[in-house]
């Protein structure tokens, strides 16, 4: 006797809207633009490109399934940055003296945000916003110039690269280059991996869910919602850590002005992948294909040959708007359907 199939979650529901929106929108690139989009190099060049925002995203989607949201995030990565270029040159720290010291960047930020916001009540955006301003001011205090890492050691790990056998193509002069990811790439996927497993099969994830949901209910249900929504700060300040490091890994220097906006660009690409700004909903799958959204935006604008450096703003804001819209649409949609499913006829 076959059983019946389960109902389509929200979660789901939207983690597979995203995927199949990103999906056409890449094949519609190689049909139209062809040239690159072709090349396997310039879809893995997405992750080479993004893999910090994929890490400092997945930190906002956790934080955003328990209802709350954190601004604070790019702010945090360029004050990793620039601390660990100043500590691995200047005071001899080396790659995991740097790797700690970004570590513990991060988890400061989140254990402090986390305690205004979980335990003292404050509201998330002014907690996050005097935190953005205030790693923001840090780094001009600990370096204004912008600076290059000149350690031998740590350059050489940011050199790694993996390649991708198969994919590679052969160049106009014969020559055949291969498809390659970056150390960030791998850092950034086993991430995913284990927020994943975190947000499905651990007590901490189920409770986050329900807190996101409805508050009064996960209380009732003996659910320690302070506490839930500190780790969930706590999380997404280790894991901005973890982002500015690998941040630091793919452009080699740091700067006061570096990951300005990410913090936008990480709501938006969480959104994007299904997560609502409401909390509740979301699944971590979504958030990087969020991000490749984007990056595939902005490689249409540059095939298009849009020059102003406000085209790629305009397109991502007029693709967030379709998001939220289209879940908005789904949702509601789905639960006109259920509750005309339960009334009696």
């Amino acid at each position: 006797m076959l059983k019946k199939r389960e109902p389509l979650t929200d979660t789901n529901l939207l983690l597979a809207v995203t995927i199949c929106i990103f999906t056409a929108m890449y094949i519609f690139s190689i049909l139209v633009f062809g040239g690159g989009f072709r090349r396997p190099q310039q879809f893995l060049n997405l992750f080479n490109e993004n893999a910090a925002l994929i890490i400092i995203s997945c930190g906002l989607s956790v934080v955003m399934v328990g209802g709350g949201i954190d601004i604070s995030v790019g702010g945090i990565t360029a004050l990793v940055s620039m601390s660990c270029v100043v500590c691995i040159d200047d005071r001899g720290f080396g790659v995991f003296g740097s790797l700690l010291l970004a570590l513990i960047i991060g988890l400061a930020f989140g254990v402090v945000q986390g305690f205004l916001t979980s335990y003292l009540e404050i509201q998330p955006f002014i907690v996050t916003l005097a935190g953005m301003f205030f790693a923001r001011g840090a780094t001009t205090m600990v370096e204004v110039k912008p600076r290059s890492v000149q350690n031998e050691a740590f350059n050489m790990l940011r050199k790694i690269e993996i390649t991708i056998p198969g994919l590679g193509y052969e160049a106009r002069n014969g020559n055949y280059i291969d498809a390659k990811i970056e150390l960030g790439v791998v850092i950034a996927l086993l991430i995913i991996v284990v927020v994943f497993c975190i947000l499905k099969w651990t007590r901490f994830g189920r409770n986050l869910y329900a807190v996101g949901g409805n508050v009064q209910s996960a209380l009732m249900l003996g659910i320690n919602v302070k506490r839930t929504k500190f780790c969930s700060y706590l999380v997404c300040g280790l894991l901005a850590g973890i982002g500015g490091y690998v941040y630091l890994m793919h452009t080699g220097s740091g700067s006061v002005t570096q990951a300005t906006g990410a913090e936008m660009k990480a709501i938006a690409a969480s959104i994007i992948g299904g997560t609502l700004l409401t909390g509740g909903v979301g699944n971590i799958i979504g958030t990087p294909f969020g991000v490749l959204v984007q990056g595939t935006i902005n490689n249409i604008v540059v095939a298009l040959r849009l020059e102003g450096p406000w085209w790629q703003g305009i397109t991502t804001g007029i693709m967030l708007c379709f998001f939220i819209v289209l879940q908005s649409l789904i949702l509601r949609n789905r639960r006109r359907i259920s509750q005309g499913g339960g009334r009696k006829t």
